[in-house]
């Protein structure tokens, strides 16, 4: 079954959480302080789209393809995208709340995460190649298995980074943060 196209739509102000948006392709397409949460965005498609000040809180995405997608100040609370279709995942991120996120065994090669809070969000065996994370909260986020090589850290706060367990060649880090890459050591630093 063919899903509609939708192309060059500006979404504005809609309530998806009441009802929810059509199973579409919708390609150039901005979605403006709409409200998803707690809704259903799954089996969609959405190329070179844009989300700015939307609520898709524990929205379920699975199986939705995300290619050369935006998301601005956005609230994206606990979103699952590792159950997001993989194979054009192209997404990008400013600003937004991504608390409890999920990005589980993806691959977000320079992805820009920057002036993220990403507080207790799962990067557990994640490609992070080349990344943005300048400016984000990460207090309390999993890295593990992951790949930040060539990453941008600087000005990250509140990490705990374990460099023994996730791949940090070229990683760039302020010199007033690098004591959570020590954290596991429980030392003190004076």
């Amino acid at each position: 079954m063919n899903k509609p196209f939708v192309a060059d739509t500006h979404f504005k102000n809609e309530k998806f959480h009441q009802n929810p948006l059509a199973k579409a392709d919708y390609e150039e397409c901005v979605f403006e302080g709409c409200q998803f949460q707690n809704g259903y965005l799954d089996n969609q498609n959405f190329v070179d789209c844009t989300f700015k000040d939307c609520d898709l809180s524990n929205t379920n995405v699975a199986n939705t393809i995300w290619n050369n997608v935006q998301f601005e100040s956005c609230k994206l609370v606990g979103v699952s995208f590792d159950k997001s279709e993989t194979t054009f995942l192209t997404i990008a991120f400013s600003q937004c709340n991504l608390t409890l996120a999920i990005f589980y065994e993806l691959s977000l090669q320079k992805t820009d995460f920057s002036g993220c809070n990403l507080s207790q969000a799962d990067f557990t065996s994640t490609d992070l190649t080349s990344s943005n994370f300048t400016d984000c909260n990460l207090d309390n986020t999993l890295f593990q298995n992951s790949i930040l090589d060539k990453a941008d850290l600087s000005n990250a706060f509140n990490f705990n980074i374990n460099p023994e367990i996730n791949s940090l060649k070229k990683t760039k880090f302020s010199k007033e943060e690098l004591i959570g890459l020590l954290k596991k050591y429980d030392i003190v630093i004076v």
